[in-house]
């Protein structure tokens, strides 16, 4: 998504009417709206992309598709890979099974011929070799332990890097389906279905036009007539002559001085320094983007 603002610079209080008691304004600007131009996230024929301009949508609401099939026929492959390592997985348990029964029996007969040698019925050396046979077996099954242990976890790992493959396909296969970020009115269409999208390509604008705000100029020293919050009334063009009035809200003040926006035609106005504004006013319907508006500070 790209956030876009529609910059038009008119200016609004000239140097000179601001000093004109005759006015029956403050300062004069452009309505617009905060713009966002979403991209599509995934590559692939547009499947689907049932969307016109003017058309409002709601916030995540699912406007479109784009094909699938090879991220879908990826993922079964991965999935088939990850059975296949689970079937490599040993049981260790089972695999040292045997050692460990050989060992219980030699542990016995130790018990046994230790017994015999007390009582000068069996000689030191079959008892030491018994001892011997022990040493090794331990020895065995310490060293299987840790070589099914290694073989495991290395397949554990395995199996870890191909299952975050998967989400990864997971993820790819949601950011096909394309959604509106936000509620609001489309703009623009740039795609149609049967178009290739390719990641960062735009498909459409939208904005809330309900919540419009008006963007004006104001001198110096006007700065200190506003302060963010304040509420001011806020007049849109209504036919030729007539206007409709609407409560606004300042919602930015500019921290930098410019010069006048180069619109203006006087050579010496535009060398005025002013201060940018944004007025935010609640839609009815009536207030359009590009519309020249006025405001007039309440006392």
């Amino acid at each position: 998504m790209k956030r876009i603002s529609f910059f038009s610079f008119f200016a609004v209080l000239l140097l000179s009417a601001c000093n004109n008691k005759n006015s029956n304004y403050d300062a004069t600007g452009v309505f617009e709206t905060t713009e966002i131009v979403v991209s599509a996230k995934g590559n692939g024929e547009i499947l689907q992309f049932d969307i016109e301009e003017g058309q409002k949508v709601a916030i995540q609401q699912v406007v479109g598709l784009i094909d699938t099939t090879q991220l879908y026929l990826k993922k079964v492959q991965l999935q088939a890979n990850v059975r296949a390592i689970n079937s490599r997985q040993v049981n260790v348990a089972s695999q040292i099974a045997v050692i460990r029964q050989q060992l219980e029996t030699a542990k016995s007969e130790r018990q046994r011929f230790a017994k015999l040698v007390s009582e000068n019925a069996a000689n030191q050396k079959q008892l030491d070799d018994i001892n011997a046979q022990i040493a090794t077996l331990e020895k065995q099954l310490a060293a299987q332990t840790e070589t099914l242990g290694n073989t495991n976890s290395s397949l554990t790992y395995e199996r870890q890097a191909v299952v975050s493959q998967i989400a990864q396909i997971d993820d790819q296969i949601n950011n096909s389906v394309i959604k509106s970020p936000v509620a609001g009115t489309v703009l623009e269409k740039f795609a149609e279905a049967g178009e290739l999208a390719t990641a960062g390509k735009p498909l459409f604008k939208v904005a809330n036009l309900e919540k419009m705000y008006l963007r004006a100029y104001i001198t110096a020293s006007q700065l200190t007539e506003l302060k963010i919050g304040q509420q001011v009334k806020v007049f849109s063009d209504l036919g030729e002559k007539d206007s409709k009035e609407y409560a606004g809200t300042v919602s930015w003040i500019s921290d930098k001085a410019e010069f006048t926006p180069k619109t203006i035609q006087t050579r010496d106005v535009r060398a005025n320094l002013v201060y940018a504004v944004k007025i935010s006013v609640k839609n009815d319907g009536y207030i359009k983007k590009g519309m020249y508006g006025e405001i007039l500070f309440e006392n």
